[in-house]
């Protein structure tokens, strides 16, 4: 797994400073779901942020988004842990990350059932990294 950026020539100037606070979305992701919080969730969406679902839903700006995690995320920690690990930054400007994530869900007993990859492309909206345009992935094995 690398988390080494791309995109030099695009990176921001401070670049430690910002892939840190991409990762710290992540985490923020990873919080809000194992908390079923769908507020802190939402929130972390720009206000027209575009997201594709694992099973090609495909929902159009914060509120959309924010009723359909509304409908699905109520009850899942109890059936599954998941974690997400930030596996790639590609900084396309110095205010705009294609962010690849490696996403594992785990049952109840903590074994390893699915894996999903995540794109997230971020963008920095006044000091703060948005998720703005989204694609969640299912792993197939084999």
């Amino acid at each position: 797994m690398s988390t080494e950026t791309d995109g030099a020539a695009y990176a921001p100037a401070d670049t430690d400073t910002e892939i840190a606070a991409i990762h710290a979305v992540v985490d923020a992701v990873a919080q809000a779901q194992a908390n079923e919080d769908v507020d802190r969730f939402a929130a972390l969406f720009r206000a027209d942020a575009l997201w594709t679902t694992g099973h090609g839903k495909r929902l159009y700006g914060q509120p959309a988004i924010a009723e359909f995690t509304a409908q699905v995320l109520p009850g899942s920690a109890l059936k599954d842990r998941v974690t997400y690990d930030v596996e790639h930054i590609l900084f396309l400007r110095p205010d705009v990350a294609a962010v690849k994530v490696r996403q594992r869900y785990y049952t109840g007993a903590g074994e390893l059932d699915s894996e999903g990859a995540p794109l997230y492309v971020m963008t920095e909206e006044n000091g703060r990294w948005m998720l703005t345009a989204n694609q969640n992935t299912p792993v197939i094995a084999g």
